[in-house]
């Protein structure tokens, strides 16, 4: 069981390119259809209210910011493309014929292989990257996570340990979406989702992790690490850098 970020331009140049990758990470899990092999493929683009759209719009006219609204494609978990900034090697894992994709408008996840389902069935809407979200059960399963040329500013793991935190500050989310009603407008609040601390949270964890491995493939320094054991850590960190007692 295996959650991975990469940077393929980081590992250099593959003969194949994702589509290579990506099966050679299946065949050290056991084979197609044995391990399963995750990917975050979110799309925050697919906002009227996340920090990626209003940073985008500012400036823009009332009229220009409707004309955007009306033309924005729905979410639709079987042909929406992952964002361009989750990278190839997520949006091959999408692709693959076997892939099961969850639900969230903007922040889903595609799984191949033999837990797939038990991976993405569960993603609440007010849960984007929390326990109740694929990202979570990789956590309660006890899965790891591989960093291919990707830093820890940008480790989605660390999510989980901040929404541990207590009074987690929420926002409200605006996004299209596509179902059985056709396109329509959904509205939620949720958590509010920040990563501008998580370099100096990697660097804490990774003074105290005894899992963590590393070594150089290609271009790209590759980190294998224990979910469970990083949160932990995090967590430790976050509630010591904010004078709050260790977690009982």
């Amino acid at each position: 069981m295996l959650f991975v970020q990469a940077s393929l331009r980081r590992l250099g140049p593959v003969a194949g390119g994702a589509a290579t990758v990506v099966d050679a990470l299946l065949d050290v899990l056991g084979g197609p259809g044995r391990g399963t092999l995750v990917a975050y493929t979110g799309t925050p683009e697919n906002s009227s209210t996340s920090r990626l759209v209003t940073t985008m719009q500012a400036g823009w006219s009332a009229e220009r910011i409707a004309e955007w609204r009306a033309g924005m494609p729905p979410f639709d978990p079987a042909t929406t493309p992952s964002s361009p900034t989750m990278g190839r090697l997520s949006e091959e894992i999408r692709r693959r014929p076997d892939a099961l994709r969850s639900s969230h408008p903007q922040a889903s996840f595609a799984a191949v292989g033999e837990r797939a389902k038990e991976i993405t069935e569960v993603h609440d809407l007010d849960c984007h990257l929390g326990q109740r979200s694929p990202l979570g059960r990789l956590h309660e399963i006890g899965a790891r996570a591989l960093t291919i040329g990707v830093p820890l500013d940008r480790f989605t793991v660390f999510h989980l340990a901040d929404l541990r935190m207590p009074d987690v500050p929420t926002r409200h989310y605006s996004c299209v979406v596509k179902d059985g009603a056709g396109r329509r407008w959904v509205h939620f609040d949720g958590p509010f989702l920040d990563d501008l601390h998580f370099a100096e949270l990697g660097e804490a964890v990774l003074r105290e992790a005894r899992g963590v491995t590393g070594e150089l493939v290609g271009g790209a320094y590759c980190r294998l690490l224990p979910i469970r054991e990083v949160v932990e850590l995090a967590v430790r960190s976050l509630r010591r850098n904010r004078g709050l007692p260790p977690e009982e």
